[in-house]
């Protein structure tokens, strides 16, 4: 055990550098290390910490999740209360709030901060001699819950300050959920038959209010700070822009798409822009906020009842309504799923037409109490496919019926009339027939997707053709199409088809980890392909696993291990990769011995445009052969690839002294090392 002193220093030493990589990876997006060294950091200090738990401080890294369930939320009371803005929902209501600023500032123009309204949770942070002492939700504006323990959780929240920060202040910010991590936490509850979140809003808010801090630590939620409400013996900066480029140099997240505009003009074009380009936006927004930048003029205006007067919120438009679903099918997915969906009267929401919304399963139709017939809310967030939100129940018909899947089918897959079937402990039917056309076209596609074995020209409609016309009655066949046969299907004229036979025959070489994904392998992504590939170096050696080998890979638990034991004693599925073996297709690492890849422990970065391999194939033959793929320049790049129309990437490697290596090196690289 090490002694008191020497544990003391060197857990202080720990802390000061997982903070850093936490604000490097978590509020810069630039991490210099990975995840495995960051996990050897934290554990450590956890070792530590347990060797002397009277040094266990609340601000320390390991606090941030562990601790058993607390028995209730408390209140805390705003030192100020947290407002609500007041709305404009159109150009007309932004005008009128802008001519009321203009006359009590005495007919200047201020200058006005525009922000994104992100759709989370308005949280309070305050620390007290560079600690995060208490964290709060807005509540009534007055009072709101004690949620410190759950938002220490968020690794973007900073758990202590620089010591110039004032020695007590408070800041405000929005607790959201990712719309990436929203779908995922989704799949995830569906396929434990949990109850589905509505959107990212619910979401994000039912994950910071638990007892449970362990259950708010396993979801990805972030944080974007957007004002400071108040701070002790300090001078504070003169206006909102630079507070908030105060409060980024103490380390907190700011949202980098918000902007400092001179006039309301320009105010009116960050909206238009942001209107038409929120659909690729990673979190959801429902609007914009428009605020005085002047501190003085902030205060002059000040409040009206419970809304500021200097800020106000310019709503986009309405992402929810009402309709009549007419009908609910059900598609097959691509591992027999019986997918349930809605078929809806068209209706305008957010300026897109809605004829089909998801309903994901039967357990969460049933739980929202949605029937053939009812007049349904439906919704809209961002990229997220549009759901069936619940019932209208004063609308309901009187002979609408709760619904039932299998009563629907009669007990058959609507493709191919094999009786379906539901697992023990799962939510979802299954069609078991391996030749199901649905399944066999939309496995095709899967193979042949880009993240899988990335072969141009093969899509949803090829996908359909191929298996309706018999030329592929499973993905292996792809490998032995023949140029006549193509040239004889509508608009496939030479040159394509010459295409596409050329992607089929480069998909060849494909590396290990996108094979496996490819196969299609039930609660197997491109995550999990990687760890296997990386572990067994070929399909041959995963074939053979057993439970136990494959548990103890990373995070791999029993549910993934049975999916992929139960595919490679399906025999369909060993006669499909006898014929891909056949056809020549990759199957195996090869060169590299079990444990020992060529390119352990490199780190590649790649800038620029790539000519004869596309950037996220260069970066899967990287990862295949064991090296690391980066998006950022760092003091741990080994390689910068420098492509055609380099950024500023280039710069930064060559002023910390890191090799740049062309595109054709890369190529060699890959080749010598056995790829």
């Amino acid at each position: 055990m090490t002694d008191m002193g020497e544990a003391k220093a060197i857990i202080e030493s720990l802390r000061v550098e997982v903070n850093r990589h936490n604000h490097l990876y978590h509020v810069l997006d630039s991490p210099e290390i990975s995840d495995a060294d960051y996990d050897g950091l934290i554990k450590q200090l956890r070792r530590l910490e347990e060797e002397h738990p009277q040094l266990i401080t609340p601000d320390s890294p390991t606090q941030r999740v562990g601790a058993a369930p607390v028995e209730a939320l408390g209140i805390v009371e705003h030192k100020l209360p947290l407002l609500s803005l007041g709305n404009a929902f159109s150009g007309g209501e932004l005008t009128a709030w802008y001519n009321r600023i203009i006359k009590l500032a005495d007919g200047q123009e201020p200058d006005f901060v525009c922000e994104h309204k992100i759709d989370g949770l308005a949280v309070s942070l305050t620390y007290i001699d560079g600690k995060l002492t208490i964290g709060a939700t807005r509540g009534d504006g007055f009072r709101g819950e004690n949620i410190t323990r759950n938002l220490r959780t968020i690794r973007s929240v900073p758990l202590s300050v620089p010591k110039t920060a004032p020695s007590r202040f408070e800041v405000r910010g929005e607790v959201f959920l990712p719309i990436d991590g929203f779908k995922k936490l989704n799949r995830e509850r569906a396929d434990e038959g949990l109850p589905l979140f509505a959107n990212p809003r619910n979401a994000a808010a039912g994950s910071v209010r638990q007892l449970d801090q362990r259950i708010t630590a396993g979801r990805p939620l972030d944080i974007y700070i957007y004002m400071l409400g108040y701070a002790e013996d300090k001078a504070i900066p003169s206006s909102h822009w630079e507070t908030l480029e105060y409060l980024k140099s103490l380390g907190f997240k700011v949202n980098p798409n918000n902007r400092l505009f001179g006039n309301i003009k320009q105010v009116e074009k960050y909206y238009d822009d942001w209107l038409e380009e929120r659909e690729g936006l990673p979190y959801e927004a429902d609007g914009i906020v428009v605020k005085v930048n002047e501190m003085k003029l902030q205060e002059k205006l000040r409040d009206i009842g419970h809304e500021p007067r200097w800020a106000i919120a310019y709503k986009f438009p309405a992402v929810q309504g009402n309709t009549v679903l007419k009908e609910i099918k059900i598609s097959v997915g691509r591992t027999g799923t019986m997918n349930p969906y809605a078929v809806l009267e068209p209706v305008s929401v957010g300026g897109v037409t809605i004829k089909h919304a998801a309903l994901h399963n039967e357990d969460d139709i049933r739980r929202k109490d949605i029937r053939e017939g009812d007049t349904v809310i439906i919704q809209r967030a961002g990229d997220v496919i549009p759901q069936v939100v619940g019932p209208v129940l004063s609308k309901r018909p009187k002979d609408a019926k709760e619904f039932s899947l299998y009563k629907k089918l009669d007990g058959k897959c609507p493709e191919c009339r094999f009786d379906i079937f539901k697992p023990e402990g799962e939510v979802m039917y299954y069609c078991p027939n391996a030749a199901c056309p649905a399944q066999r076209q939309q496995r095709i596609e899967h193979f042949a997707s880009r993240g899988a074995m990335d072969i141009r020209g093969i899509g949803e409609k090829m996908s359909a053709i191929l298996s309706r016309e018999g030329l592929a009655g499973d993905f292996a066949d792809l490998y032995s199409l023949k140029r006549e046969e193509l040239l004889n299907l509508d608009r496939m004229e030479e040159k394509s088809v010459d295409n596409l036979l050329d992607a089929i025959d480069r998909s060849k070489k494909r590396p290990l980890a996108r094979f496996i994904y490819a196969l299609g392998i039930r609660h197997v992504g491109e995550e999990t392909a990687e760890l296997l590939a990386k572990h067994f170096n070929s399909i041959d050696g995963l074939a053979e696993a057993l439970k136990g080998e494959l548990i103890s890979i990373g995070t791999i638990g029993s549910k993934i291990a049975d999916s992929i034991i139960a595919f490679f004693q399906n025999e369909e599925n060993k006669r499909i990769i006898e014929k891909l073996e056949t056809a020549e297709v990759l199957t195996k690492i090869e060169g590299a011995k079990t444990g020992e890849l060529p390119l352990e422990g490199k780190e590649f970065v790649v800038t620029g445009r790539l000519d004869s391999i596309s950037r996220q194939e260069a970066e899967a033959r990287i990862k295949a052969l064991g090296g690391s793929a980066k998006s950022d320049v760092t003091r741990k790049t080994d390689y910068l690839v420098v492509g055609a129309e380099p950024g500023s990437k280039l710069a930064r490697a060559r002023s910390m002294g890191i090799m740049q290596i062309s595109e054709s090196e890369l190529l060699r690289i890959i080749k010598e090392s056995g790829d």
